[in-house]
């Protein structure tokens, strides 16, 4: 069953329509080819209106639609089910709210690193939500240094709510894990591309996301803090997330404007979640034809141009 958001009515609304005529049709001997043809010529117009002036916060919605494809999934579409993941961070446990392994992209080999959610109750619990602990930032780290040592490039999906915020994760330097990452990711010398694909909150989607190329898809939004906490923090209510969408710039669109990113893949009309089989192949040729720029500069370049491009974030002229 179709799952909707609440700016989504209208799309219900025909949809039913639809299934109430599919079920004449199948209990008797009426054609209703004509109307069929009607109602989703009618669907498709009025999923391109409402999706082509979603605000801020629909984005934020649609970024969390739990029919929305994650990282296990582009992992599978990309490599065709030709990926091993590997396993463990040798220090604590293996974390699975951080997946990563190797894979092969249209014959290239390639280290595919990211956050995974879960599609029901017992896998998000299973996922931690997407929360990895600091022992999926040391696994992620650990398969970064493997591709570098080998000189594989890199891949990673970001999709997370924030890093787990436990008493435990902050015990065992969740921290710490986060800023270790960020150290190494800068001086990588094999090519990096880093994707946003649902939700980038905080330094849980900073500690995979220092890349030559940092994309979003349209539909994502990339951030310090959620709506929800910003507005919790700022009015004491969860009910102004709305506005606190609006005023923190976060969805592809703004950051692209600010020079914080470096490109936004298009997604299919209605999101990602209503045509995962054509934001796969998007993906995919998004990142060959990004890989095969970085392959036209040495590895010192690259790490020079991605030193030069975070430092320039949050620069100031007066």
């Amino acid at each position: 069953m179709a799952i909707y958001l609440d700016f989504e009515e209208p799309i219900e609304l025909i949809d039913k329509q639809i299934a109430d005529l599919e079920k004449i049709a199948s209990q008797g001997d009426v054609n209703v080819d004509a109307s069929l043809k009607k109602l989703e010529k009618k669907k498709k117009k009025v999923i391109k209106e409402i999706y082509n002036e979603l605000t801020p916060w629909q984005r934020v919605q649609v970024s969390r639609h739990p029919e929305r494809p994650y990282t296990v999934d582009y992992i599978q579409a990309l490599t065709n089910g030709n990926f091993i993941e590997l396993h463990g961070d040798r220090s604590v446990k293996d974390d699975k709210a951080m997946v990563g392994g190797l894979g092969m992209i249209d014959g290239r080999s390639v280290m595919l690193i990211g956050q995974q959610k879960g599609k029901n109750t017992k896998m998000r619990q299973y996922r931690n939500f997407g929360m990895p602990n600091p022992e999926g930032y040391r696994k992620a780290l650990r398969l970064m240094k493997l591709a570098e040592k080998f000189g594989k490039p890199i891949v990673t999906f970001i999709d997370t709510p924030g890093a787990f915020p436990g008493i435990e994760a902050e015990e065992r330097g969740q921290g710490e894990a986060i800023a270790r990452n960020l150290y190494e990711m800068i001086g990588l010398k094999v090519p990096m591309i880093c994707i946003i694909i649902g939700e980038g909150a905080s330094g849980g989607a900073l500690g995979i996301g220092l890349g030559d190329a940092v994309l979003m898809l349209e539909n994502t939004w990339y951030s310090v803090i959620s709506p929800e906490s910003c507005s919790s923090i700022l009015w004491r209510t969860w009910d102004m997330k709305e506005q606190a969408a609006e005023a923190l710039k976060l969805t592809a669109e703004d950051m692209m404007k600010n020079r914080l990113i470096d490109g936004v893949i298009a997604e299919p009309i209605g999101g990602a979640h209503r045509n995962p089989e054509l934001i796969f192949e998007t993906v995919k040729e998004e990142i060959k034809i990004r890989f095969e720029a970085l392959d036209m500069l040495s590895a010192e370049e690259r790490v020079n141009q991605r030193i030069a491009k975070f430092s320039a974030m949050g620069e100031v002229s007066k």
